[in-house]
């Protein structure tokens, strides 16, 4: 383990856990809240990538014990400790989340632009779309089973658009901004069709695949 990982590691696990505090004792009161911004908070690590040197350490060392920890912390954990931040919403919210970043990382360790678009699609274009969508919505509906707000949906592709062109400005990629609406539209749509929870990994996977296919094969 070489230098670059160990600063990485070291700040990943500590901007986490101030995230964890905030989230559960300051914002604690506050439910939804608390769980959204963590929820879009934690998309911050896309700035932390460039600092790692070694697939494996950012893919099962920083990203996979998440995946753990998520899931002692959710309403199926054998421990039975239930917080604020996954007592509400869908229980494995937060491991499905992890499971995408492990993954995501592990592919595309060498093209970490590829990550963050999937991480920031996932963590501010899902957060947001719940988060105004539960408090602002008013038109909703559903396709395949879960709820959804046209208001929600609109609000995550403004934020995905945002948020992409920071992603390539951030790597000094291409300004596609084509692709970047195409990556907000697809996000957006399958997020507003995805059940249970699982727009955690579906989102995440369909806006790195889809920028990954543009840019290698497009």
């Amino acid at each position: 383990m070489i230098s670059g990982d160990v600063i990485g590691l070291i700040l990943v696990y500590s901007y986490v856990l101030v995230l964890l505090f905030i989230s559960e004792k300051i914002l604690a009161k506050y439910p939804l809240f608390s769980r959204k911004f963590l929820h879009i908070m934690v998309g911050n690590v896309f700035l932390l990538l460039p600092l790692f040197e070694t697939r494996w350490v950012m893919a099962f060392l920083a990203a996979a014990p998440f995946i753990a920890l998520t899931f002692l912390v959710s309403p199926y954990s054998p421990l039975k400790v239930v917080s604020g931040t996954s007592a509400t919403g869908h229980g494995l919210g937060l491991v499905y989340y992890s499971i995408s970043w492990t993954i995501l990382a592990f592919i595309f360790f060498d093209t970490p632009e590829i990550i963050a678009m999937g991480i920031v699609a996932m963590s501010y274009g899902d957060g947001f779309a719940s988060l105004i969508g539960t408090k602002y919505g008013k038109q909703g509906y559903k396709i395949l089973g879960d709820y959804k707000t046209v208001e929600g949906s609109l609000t995550m592709f403004i934020v995905i658009c945002i948020m992409g062109l920071v992603v390539l400005l951030y790597y000094h990629a291409p300004l596609n901004i084509l692709l970047i609406i195409a990556i907000a539209v697809s996000a957006a749509f399958i997020e507003g069709i995805t059940p249970k929870g699982l727009d955690n990994l579906t989102v995440s996977f369909l806006a790195s695949f889809i920028y990954y296919g543009v840019i290698i094969y497009g």
